[in-house]
């Protein structure tokens, strides 16, 4: 009888020990499955990084360009264009070209690489006012000239040089608001590039 109690002990223990072995590793499983839910939840909020207008600047001016003819020293001849040019400024990144490494281990966003800006200006010149003359006529050939020529100097009136320091202000900050889910899972920003470190990321 003693015996049959010892036996029925036994396996009560064994059946204990089991029990406790699956209950550990099931505890480990799920450790696992939340570092891999964090790691998808991140590169999936990467992946959907595109690009990323961060500055746009319009402005406008007016030109007027005058065309005569001279005899002896003297005007005999003239007429003018008046010229309304409009100007889009943007700074634009590519994040699909920012490369990222996430490590799920020690909690790290590595950033490698980042894209440069890119700028893209638009000038859109309207005729406003032809004073033409009947023995000086404006030809097709002179507007010509007079746009190309005004769209010219809008484009050499924006600053790329600012444009392109306050596009990677904005663009620093427009990362800091991506970044808040890694911050809020506590994963760190390591920046390798060395172009981030303005932020304190």
């Amino acid at each position: 009888m003693r015996n049959y109690k010892t036996i029925l002990s036994f396996v009560a223990g064994a059946g204990a020990m089991v029990l406790l072995f699956f209950g550990l590793k099931s505890c480990l499983n799920l450790g696992g499955k939340t570092e891999k839910s964090e790691y998808y939840i991140l590169t999936n909020q990467i992946s959907k990084m595109n690009k990323m207008v961060v500055i746009e600047q319009n402005s406008s001016t007016m030109q007027k360009t005058k065309m005569g003819y001279e005899f002896m020293g003297k005007e005999v001849s003239s007429n003018s264009i008046i010229t309304f040019t409009k100007t889009n400024a943007q700074v634009s990144y590519d994040l699909n070209k920012m490369k990222i490494e996430v490590d799920s281990i020690n909690k790290k966003l590595v950033i490698t690489e980042l894209p440069d800006a890119d700028i893209k200006i638009t000038p859109s010149v309207e005729i406003q006012s032809l004073d033409d003359s009947f023995f000086n006529r404006i030809s097709e050939k002179d507007i010509k000239n007079v746009t190309v020529k005004a769209k010219e100097t809008a484009i050499k009136s924006i600053d790329q040089n600012q444009l392109r320091s306050e596009g990677r202000k904005q663009l620093m900050e427009n990362l800091d608001n991506i970044f808040v889910l890694a911050k809020a899972l506590n994963y760190t920003i390591e920046d390798k590039t060395g172009k981030i470190g303005i932020l304190g990321l």
